[in-house]
């Protein structure tokens, strides 16, 4: 365990990488909400793959994710793979931010995989939820950020320390 990070810290680092990144790839703004996405929902997923033993989860309304195709892309009619490949560009994009700046804070290189889409919830296998970001676009259309570790096996009273550096 050579790099910790509280997870406080981390979750004030995705919220305002979330909402940068969204506001900036997409034009649309985010605000923190407790109410999580329903109907028809969307999953992109990654993992890292060095440096960091966590994954990331976004869920998110497919009109939400549409509309955000469209402002970024800017076409009006889109068809299913266009924002499919929007879907996995926009997280790659929100990833990358997040992957900098856990390296401005740790000085540990983060890698990740190729982002995954799934339709619906998607939860992967192995992995417990650590903490989730939920938000509005105040439109009643939503996303979620979640942040996965790997299960354990053992109880090790370090909750606290989510982003511990990986072997």
């Amino acid at each position: 365990m050579d790099t910790a990070m509280e997870q406080q810290k981390l979750e004030e680092m995705l919220d305002r990488a979330v909402r940068e990144v969204t506001r900036r790839t997409a034009g649309v703004e985010l605000f923190k909400t407790q109410e999580p996405p329903s109907g028809d929902l969307c999953t992109v997923y990654i993992t890292f793959k060095n440096g960091f033993q966590s994954s990331l989860t976004l869920w998110g309304n497919i009109s939400l994710l549409a509309r955000m195709a469209r402002s970024a892309l800017r076409e009006e009619h889109l068809t299913r793979q266009d924002l499919e490949d929007f879907s996995k560009e926009y997280f790659n994009i929100l990833c990358g931010k997040i992957a900098a700046l856990l390296f401005q804070a740790t000085k540990v290189p983060a890698r990740f995989s190729v982002p995954a889409l799934y339709q619906g919830r998607f939860e992967p296998e192995g992995r417990s939820r650590q903490f989730v970001l939920t938000y509005t676009d105040g439109q009643r259309q939503g996303v979620q950020l979640v942040h996965h570790v790997p299960n354990r096996r053992h109880d090790d009273n370090e909750a606290e320390n989510l982003y511990e550096r990986g072997d």
